[in-house]
């Protein structure tokens, strides 16, 4: 039997998600202005056209799978992403130096969306905010570091746009915004867990210090359907 993690797009919006998921049994999706991200039941091509089916054809979608496939030529290659999947094990959140962050609203989203287009952690739309707890570290009235919750594949919460301002690196913030991540999911008796590409060794060190392990390889292919 597979783990659920294994198609985490998909269980998130069969379970912690559903209530705004799109699409059908087969392939469902994220809303545009939330997320690009579709899941596929089996995770396979055989899908895909089903997902086609379900929604615009202009849009274009991220898939994530563990094991590499060959992307149908009706379907456009745009990106490929090599990734690792990595879950927090332990009971209790880790601790270290406190940092004054504050919660982020509907007000801060022009600011997280100006952060994200710097530093480039993975898709943000505007109302990604809603998927929930996100955090952020401001300096002299600016935003500088943040990250937040995305996938909910019950029970597991994925931490997701955990980034920083490339002036502000190298002064904890991201280290402890994932502490306070991390507390809050743990707090609702679920499991954090992520994903981050396989070459940015600096951050996989970083999760790793955190407690966070290597569970499996990931591989986000990012799709349009070419008409």
């Amino acid at each position: 039997m597979n783990h659920i993690l294994d198609n985490p797009i998909y269980h998130s919006l069969c379970t912690g998600h559903r209530t705004i998921a799109k699409g059908t049994d087969e392939a469902n999706y994220y809303p545009h202005n939330i997320a690009p991200f579709a899941g596929l039941k089996d995770s396979s091509l055989a899908n895909l056209d089903k997902l086609s089916e379900a929604s615009d054809t202009d849009r274009t979608f991220v898939i994530f799978t563990p094991k590499a496939y060959e992307i149908p030529s009706h379907w456009k290659l745009i990106n490929q992403i090599n990734m690792f999947q990595m879950v927090y094990e332990h009971p209790l959140a880790p601790t270290g130096d406190d940092v004054d962050f504050e919660d982020l609203g509907e007000s801060n989203v022009k600011e997280m969306l100006d952060l994200v287009e710097l530093t480039q952690p993975g898709p943000f739309r505007s109302h990604t905010i809603t998927l929930g707890n996100y955090t952020g570290v401001f300096s002299a009235k600016k935003l500088v570091a943040m990250a937040g919750h995305r996938f909910n594949p019950t029970p597991y919460v994925e931490i997701s746009a955990v980034c920083t301002h490339p002036n502000y690196l190298g002064k904890g913030y991201a280290y402890e915004l994932l502490c306070e991540q991390i507390k809050r999911i743990l707090a609702t008796a679920q499991i954090p867990f992520l994903h981050v590409r396989d070459d940015n060794v600096a951050a996989v060190k970083l999760y790793q210090k955190l407690g966070f392990v290597i569970r499996t390889h990931m591989i986000a292919y990012v799709v349009r359907r070419e008409v």
